[in-house]
């Protein structure tokens, strides 16, 4: 049995030099075959290629409609609100009480009963209802962007 350092490593493998004489064993039509497109040189065949009768790619029915890579905004009623009278209202408070699960997402409010508390109301969307009423009930908006999500960096290293 061969031993793994007793094994011939040849670093630099020289390529096979095909068509090169009849003797050589890979002569004349170097491995390719008689004739055909595929023994031509030049532009090769796509991958989709079906020998000119119509590609796969084209024949196969297609699925109806498209998959969204964006990510809903997370809806918050503003009847809600009315439970976090006088706070600044902002994804992080909508998370800490459940509304919402995870402040990181955008957050849109919209209109569902009334708001008779004051707030003031930080977040990405609402309605424009959803405005006037907080504006009615004293309070404000501000259209915020999305709280980036900071990453959590772990010391691999101890201190001794």
């Amino acid at each position: 049995m061969t031993k793994y350092n007793e094994l011939i490593v040849i670093a630099n493998k020289n390529t096979k030099r095909v068509g090169r004489g009849i003797a050589s064993g890979q002569g004349k039509t170097a491995g390719k075959g008689t004739k055909g497109q595929k023994a031509r040189t030049g532009k090769k065949l796509g991958a989709m290629f079906a020998g000119g009768s119509g590609s796969l790619a084209r024949r196969i029915p297609k699925g109806k409609g498209f998959k969204s890579l964006r990510t809903p905004a997370q809806i918050v009623y503003l009847d809600r609100l009315n439970e976090l009278k006088g706070k600044t209202v902002d994804n992080f408070v909508l998370f800490e009480e459940g509304y919402i699960s995870t402040p990181f997402q955008a957050v849109k409010v919209i209109l569902r009963g009334e708001l008779t508390e004051t707030v003031d109301l930080r977040v990405t969307a609402a309605s424009k209802n959803v405005k006037l009423a907080i504006i009615k009930a004293g309070g404000t908006f501000k259209k915020t962007a999305v709280p980036a999500q900071k990453e959590i960096v772990k010391d691999t290293k101890s201190d001794k």
